[in-house]
């Protein structure tokens, strides 16, 4: 078992021993990030592009990573980016396997190091197909954060298509999914959101 048999947010919430609460709008009290001139051009380009070729690869590619991207430059590199990579954390629980991508707190490519934010693409266009293992992760990024001294930190999370975004929070044993669904079009908050577990983390060690 590995984070891709968890197909659905009941499958995840059961395996693990959660709890899951829907809130709308939980989000909405983070401050935006104004995106820099590079983002907005660089989406200017391929917005269009990723939505004529059609695929997932495609999504993740010129919408997603350039994101990402932008996020870790907003941190002038302090944030370590990966994709694809293996996240093996617990075997029995099934928290193995390659995530999506992952956001780390180092400037270190080599070593994802706590805390940790997962994100998954969103299988078939559908935000729904994704968040059980979005959940799976962050449950394995928890218990990664927690190895390694951090203990009690809230994890991140998010299933993105590309152009719309669901975003996931795990505190302790319980799930808070916001019901908003973002979209490209309220990139300032989207990018506020993915760079809140950062700058906290980075403000309470300086």
């Amino acid at each position: 078992m590995s984070y891709g048999d968890f197909i659905t947010i009941d499958q995840a919430v059961s395996a693990l021993g959660l709890t899951v609460e829907d809130i709308p709008h939980f989000f909405s009290h983070i401050a935006p990030l104004e995106p820099s001139q590079r983002i907005k051009e660089t989406l200017d380009e391929t917005l269009n592009l990723a939505a004529n070729i059609s695929t997932e690869k495609a999504r993740s590619e010129l919408i997603i990573t350039p994101i990402l991207l932008e996020i870790r430059r907003k941190f002038q590199s302090r944030i370590g980016y990966f994709s694809g990579n293996t996240f093996n954390v617990d075997e029995s629980k099934g928290l193995t396997g390659a995530c999506d991508f992952l956001l780390s707190a180092s400037s270190n490519q080599s070593l994802v190091t706590a805390p940790v934010l997962t994100l998954v693409e969103a299988k078939d266009n559908d935000l729904r197909i994704g968040l059980g293992q979005c959940v799976a992760q962050m449950v394995a990024a928890q218990i990664f954060n927690n190895s390694k001294g951090l203990k009690q930190i809230s994890v991140y999370g998010a299933v993105s298509t590309g152009t719309n975004w669901k975003f996931i929070l795990l505190e302790n044993q319980k799930v808070k999914i916001d019901l908003t669904e973002y979209f490209i079009t309220q990139l300032n908050q989207i990018l506020g959101i993915l760079a809140e577990p950062f700058r906290i983390y980075f403000a309470q060690h300086q």
